[in-house]
């Protein structure tokens, strides 16, 4: 078990060009996510969505280290995943408004956003439901000896789903090249973990001898460091890997989930938001180190918020399904 909380100019491996990449991409999932409250709130949205807002180090931290070909899993709270992995956000918009151009034609909405063509296996809102795509994929890679790399992105509600256990059990026995990222945002929906998960969380991957580390999750350059080492690893035949991510969601469990006092504090809130914001915290180092002024940064927002604007436009000017395609690719 290590535990790593920041990441050194030299341990990170960012230079100025990965850096403002980087950030890029999350100030690009912040304002995806921010738009796509908006047209909840305006009832232009059906369904719910679980924004990623505050985590945005940790999927951009993760998929940097990853090759257009590796795999991921995601889960409800799947959108950063998506976007970091290479996902277009005019086909997310379409999918999270029910058109025919989203990525499953507008059938699977927020939470089964899916993205073979960039490795994206899929987005799951059963809690723990893609830990065994995940490592069946990684079992395909060690099979086929392709030397691709599985990440299963699950929250620490996750740790208590037994299927979660049964995978990793055999990921270790067999070697498999998968990486499980427990993003740990401390509520289980509207419960700390603490009062549903009983001891720690490292001691379950360490129980199956499997290496874990833990990284703070909002820390971008920790979680590119920490993933890098454990992509290598698992590409080199090493095993697979756990890495916590302490991170926090700054939203509701869903888009619905407003008045929040009555299991977390706003003191709490604030705190988080003021003091360990991913996406200050990385900017702030980029400028300290010479990378970025704030002027790059803004243009960041700038460009992200164009880019999500045209992407949602087009979402919203797209046709819905045609009522008679409505069985199609349904199975019973």
């Amino acid at each position: 078990m290590t535990i790593h909380t920041q990441a050194t100019r030299a341990e990170s491996g960012i230079d100025a060009a990965r850096g403002l990449q980087m950030y890029s991409q999350m100030a690009r999932i912040r304002v995806f996510e921010e738009r796509v409250n908006e047209l909840y709130t305006r009832a232009i949205m059906p369904g719910l969505a679980h924004l990623y807002i505050g985590q945005e180090a940790v999927a951009v931290g993760v998929c940097a280290q990853l090759e257009p070909d590796d795999y991921i899993t995601s889960t409800h709270r799947g959108h950063g995943h998506c976007l970091a992995k290479g996902a277009q956000p005019d086909r997310m918009f379409a999918e999270l408004l029910g058109k025919e151009a989203g990525y499953c034609r507008g059938r699977g909405g927020s939470m089964h956003i899916a993205d073979p063509a960039t490795g994206n296996l899929g987005a799951n809102a059963i809690v723990a439901g893609s830990a065994g795509v995940a490592t069946g994929a990684a079992f395909s890679a060690k099979w086929r000896g392709s030397g691709q790399v599985a990440v299963c992105f699950f929250g620490e509600g996750a740790l208590g789903q037994g299927v979660l256990y049964e995978v990793m059990n055999l990921a270790q026995l067999w070697l498999l090249p998968v990486v499980y990222v427990c993003e740990n945002n401390l509520y289980n929906e509207y419960t700390h973990y603490r009062e549903t998960t009983a001891g720690e969380v490292l001691a379950r991957p360490a129980a199956f001898g499997m290496h874990a580390e833990q990284v703070d999750g909002q820390d971008v350059r920790a979680v590119f460091a920490a993933a890098g080492r454990l992509v290598t690893r698992a590409r080199s035949g090493g095993g697979p890997a756990f890495l916590q991510c302490d991170t926090y969601r700054y939203r509701g469990h869903h888009v619905g989930d407003i008045n929040r006092v009555f299991y977390r504090s706003k003191e709490e809130e604030q705190e988080w938001m003021t003091t360990r914001d991913p996406l200050a915290r990385f900017g702030d180092w980029l400028c300290r180190l010479g990378f970025a002024d704030p002027a790059d940064l803004e243009a960041c927002f700038v460009t992200a918020r164009h880019e999500i604007e045209t992407a949602a436009q087009f979402a919203l000017d797209s046709p819905f399904p045609d009522a008679s395609d409505v069985q199609r690719h349904v199975y019973a």
